[in-house]
């Protein structure tokens, strides 16, 4: 699974995730750390990726 982890996130998971051998990066390995909502979405939807994070704006479904 294609995977982009927010930077609420701690490092740890996404060596746990690519142990089990999902491939994965994280929005502070690409320099969006703080950015807004919607440019970290768009970054995962251009990369074909899953987005998980803890913010809980990313759950009304009428935005993203």
């Amino acid at each position: 699974m294609r995977v982009k982890l927010d930077e609420n996130l701690p490092g740890r998971l996404a060596s746990a995730l690519e142990g089990l051998g999902d491939d994965v990066d994280t929005s502070v390995q690409e320099g969006l750390a703080g950015e807004k909502d919607e440019i970290l979405w768009s970054a995962a939807q251009q990369a074909g990726r899953y987005f998980v994070t803890q913010v809980l704006d990313f759950s009304d479904v009428r935005r993203f």
